[in-house]
């Protein structure tokens, strides 16, 4: 099983807790990551969706501080890395890279044989990141939506 904690780095990687929303929120602003805090990102659903067995959800705490984040799922089928987010004073320090592979192992461990990103095409940096990280894009698949609104 993995752990629920571990230090790397001068830092606590640990599970995500409902009192973490709000610094998650901050964070996400200040790592440039867009987000909806009235639509998906709102804090009813993002803690309902934490509380699913499908959720490995993680952040990275230095001195009560969160400093980066990430959200894993699963569809039962492949998983899903999401909203990988690292403070820019912060970045560079491998923090990214135990975050990610928190989520991968608890993915492979129950079962899980392909993990995925989402990534928008002008983000070089997370490409290039997930890249190193031994992930391949796959140019001939096509993203496609339907949202309810456009909050979500």
């Amino acid at each position: 099983m993995i752990e629920q904690s571990k230090r790397y780095a001068g830092v606590i990687i640990r599970k995500f807790q409902v009192e973490d929303y709000d610094a998650l929120l901050d964070l996400w602003q200040k790592a440039g990551l867009p987000y909806k805090p009235e639509g998906r990102d709102q804090k009813k659903k993002l803690i309902n969706e934490a509380a699913q067995s499908t959720a490995s959800f993680w952040v990275a705490e230095q001195d009560g501080r969160i400093v980066a984040s990430v959200l894993g799922t699963h569809d039962g089928r492949k998983g899903w890395i999401n909203r990988l987010a690292v403070l820019p004073e912060f970045r560079g320090r491998g923090i990214a890279v135990q975050l990610v592979q928190a989520v991968e192992e608890n993915l492979y461990q129950i079962g899980m044989e392909i993990v995925a990103c989402l990534i928008e095409d002008d983000n070089q940096i997370s490409m290039n990141f997930f890249k190193r990280m031994g992930y391949v894009k796959h140019p001939d698949i096509i993203y496609f939506s339907k949202r309810k609104h456009e909050k979500v």
